[in-house]
Formats: structure tokens, sequence, C-alpha cells
């Protein structure tokens, strides 16, 4: 399990053989937490639930390790729980190991421990434990499920944003969306269009940064024979051809400032100019803009109109990027998987639950959405079998570092100093080692960054 960390919690007795056990685990990268009796271990749980306890059959206290074993099992059914007996095993623990048990037992280790084994049998144990988390998950996941013109989700921002879609969607009102590229900015504008009553009108797309500034204007607002050089006939532009629908226009914080001029005059008096006429024309337009840069940053550096900024964003809709919702992507994964099918006229039914979970912890930044759709295309097509695995990942995922999340509230119960391990761990796979830029992240200088890397054993 070289690429993953888990939380493994120790109960024994003994706090110098708990803590060489804890030491040994470390190495291998997981956090761990040890404790001496049964009770602090529930409590322990309550506060975080573990991926895996190792817990001694026999505790001092009232509470025994199968009573560790039903606790658990009660509070955290995701965990899985190791047992450490005496070499002859009892009744009683041969039955927490029996498929017939009601709180089983994933495995158990004789004393004197065998490290190896152990690190072997826990690495096991942490995947069926991520592995079940996974599954349960996403069956509630399922339960929340939603899809709405072709935006599909379960988290609570995604549904946010599509009841702003439906609300706004019924007036005329116009409105700027913001998300980074490939976070489907497109299908919030299409879906705006198709739940207004335009949506029997056409809905047409400019895209603002691919086009010099003289074609743009001609794209946009039409040109008249001969007004250029190539023009041999009259041509309307996108504003008289979306004619009462909608013009989306896509990366308008890339519009030349002279065309920003144009297109701010075009908003305010319903009227466009083609390119080599003095003729204004009436237009019903409905005007969505869209765009991955900070617009309001622009206007103070003068390159984007502050007049124009205020008449297109009444409503602003951002688009969350997909690291920010993460539970999104179990759902997205099946949605592209049987797009792919239909498209390519494959039968690839499955995907491992290894791989899905490298795929969620991926981190989504580039191309958001696209890129995973576009991953798993790809591989959908290379695929040998009808099952995708950890093998038909692109190395750029297969090869990255994962870390188990932990929310906030399931910080408790973890030392100062498996806290600061945490955070310095992910901050580097959030700036792809980059460590100059995990120092400026964490605002540390480069040489305490260094020390604590090498203290840490991150490197």
């Amino acid at each position: 399990m070289d690429d993953e960390r888990a939380f493994i919690l120790i109960v024994e007795a003994e706090q110098a053989h708990g803590e060489a056990l804890a030491e040994g685990l470390v190495r291998q990268g997981h956090a761990c937490r040890v404790v001496a009796s049964g009770s602090e271990a529930v409590e322990s749980v309550r506060q975080r639930p573990p991926d895996v306890v190792i817990t001694d059959y026999q505790l001092e206290g009232e509470m025994s390790g199968l009573d560790v074993l039903r606790e658990t099992k009660r509070i955290s059914p995701d965990t899985e729980i190791i047992l450490m007996a005496a070499t002859a095993l009892g009744t009683t623990v041969r039955q927490a190991l029996s498929l017939d048990s009601e709180y089983q037992a994933y495995d158990y280790v004789t004393k004197p421990l065998d490290l190896d084994r152990l690190r072997e049998m826990v690495a096991r144990a942490a995947r069926q434990a991520l592995t079940s988390r996974m599954n349960r998950d996403l069956l509630e996941q399922l339960d929340k499920s939603f899809s709405f013109e072709g935006i599909v989700g379960s988290s609570e921002a995604m549904a946010k944003l599509v009841k702003r879609i439906k609300q706004v969607a019924r007036t005329k009102i116009s409105v700027l969306i913001y998300g980074e590229s490939g976070t489907g900015k497109d299908l919030v504008a299409r879906a705006i269009h198709h739940n207004s009553d335009r949506s029997k009108k056409p809905f047409k797309v400019a895209n603002c940064a691919g086009f010099h500034e003289n074609l743009l204007e001609s794209e946009l607002f039409g040109h008249v024979k001969g007004s250029f050089t190539g023009a041999a006939v009259d041509r309307k532009g996108l504003f008289e051809a979306a004619h009462g629908g909608t013009l989306f226009l896509d990366e308008v914080g890339d519009m030349p400032l002279a065309m920003q001029a144009k297109l701010l005059r075009a908003l305010e008096s319903g009227e466009i100019v083609p390119v080599g006429s003095n003729d204004p024309r009436k237009v019903d337009v409905r005007v969505i803009a869209a765009t991955h840069r900070q617009l309001r940053e622009m206007v103070e550096e003068d390159k984007f109109r502050n007049d124009l900024l205020y008449r297109l964003n009444s409503v602003t809709l951002r688009i969350p990027p997909l690291r920010e919702r993460r539970q999104d992507i179990p759902l997205l994964i099946d949605t592209f998987l049987r797009q792919a099918n239909a498209e390519y006229g494959t039968e690839v039914k499955h995907i491992s639950p290894e791989a899905r979970r490298k795929l969620v912890h991926y981190h989504w930044q580039d191309n958001n959405v696209r890129e995973l759709k576009n991953t798993i295309a790809g591989m959908v097509v290379l695929a040998e079998g009808d099952a995708l695995d950890l093998p038909d990942l692109p190395e750029r995922i297969r090869g990255t570092a994962e870390i188990v999340p932990v929310g906030l509230t399931a910080l408790a119960g973890l030392s100062m100093t498996d806290m600061e391990k945490l955070h310095i761990a992910n901050t580097l796979k959030l700036t792809d080692g980059n460590r100059e830029k995990a120092a400026k992240v964490l605002g540390i200088g480069a040489r305490t960054l260094y020390r604590k890397i090498k203290e840490y054993g991150l490197s």
C-alpha cells in the first residue's frame, strides 16, 4: 500500500509495544494512534473512525478485544479490525473470524508479531475499509443524485447551482457564469436557455477567445458585401441569427477592449450595426456570458470595462471545479462510462474500486469534467476486457500519491504532529510536489519545509 495512507488505531496495554507497532506502520506512511484500553479505543472511534483497528484480544479493564470489535463495528461498520492473540486461538476468537459472526474481525496475528506480515495485513484491511466506505458513499450519493440538462451530481454545491439555473431561466436577466476550463459552462448556459420561454428559438455560441478583434466583430454583428477583402456577400452575425433566442458569449474575458465597447452599445441599445454598414438593426437577444478569468481584477487593471461587467453580471453563477465536489465524481464516472460505450460500441461494464478511488482523489485542475470524460473514454477504447482496473488508468493518475481525505471534524484524535504531517503531505500533493509553492501555501520558509519533509519521511 505504498501510495495510500490510512489511519490506524492500535489498542495495546503495553505502551512500549504499542508505540513500536505504530512506528513500524508510520514508516509505511500510515497515521497511527495508540491507546491503552478498550474504553479509550471506543471514544477514539467515536471522535474519528479509523480505517483499521489493531487490538489485543486480552485487554486490561472492563472491555476485552472482542468488546472493542463489537463497539467499533457498531459505530463504524466499514472499519476493519485485526485481533492480536496468543498462539493458541480460543473459541471466541475463532467465532469472531467466522463469516456467520454478527461483528466479524478481518484477521488475527499471533504474538510475537511478524511486522512484515502485519504491514501486509494492514494494507489489505485498509484497502477493504476504503472500498466498503466508497461503496456505501456511492449508494448514498445515488439516493441524492440528479441529472438536469446533462448536469450530473449529488453534491450540495451542484444542487444549489441547478436550483439557481431554474430560477434565472424563467426571467430575461443577464447571467455571468464563472468556471475553470472544462467545468461545463456551456452546459449551464444551454440549461438556462432550454428552460426559458426562448427555448423554441435559436441558441448560438460565440467563443470570444477564438477570433481576432475584426473577425469577432463580423462574427457577432455580421458584415455587408465589400466591407473587407473576402466579403463577397452580406452575412448575418450571431446576434441576428439568435434573434428571439439566446446568445452565449464564451470566454468573454478574452474580448479586446475596443470590441467590449461595441458589445456594450449593442446590449444597451438592443441594436447592432454590421461591419461596413451605417444602418442599425434591432435584435431581441438574451445574452449569457461566461469566463474563467477574474473580471473584477481585470477591471482594476483596465483590461475589462466596468460598465460592461455591470451589464453582464446581474446574476453570477459559479461552477465549482471538480476537485471541490469529489462526491460527484463516482456518478460522473458511471455516466461517462455509459456514454463511451454508446459512442464507441464497447461493452465495458465495470470499474474496480481501486481505479475508481484513484480517479476520485486525483487533483483535477486543467480541464476538470472534460478531462475526466476524456480519460474514461480513452480507458474504455483501450480496455481489453469488460472491466477497468488500475493498469487501465493513465500514468499521470495511476502514479499519483493518494491521501485518505479527512474532514475537519474528523481530525479529532490525531496528535498535532500527525495533523502537521498530513497537512504538509496534502499541500505537497496539491502543488504537484513543488516544494517552493508548498512552502508559500503553508506560510513557512523553504528550509523549514525541507526539514519537516525529511523529519516525517515524506520525500
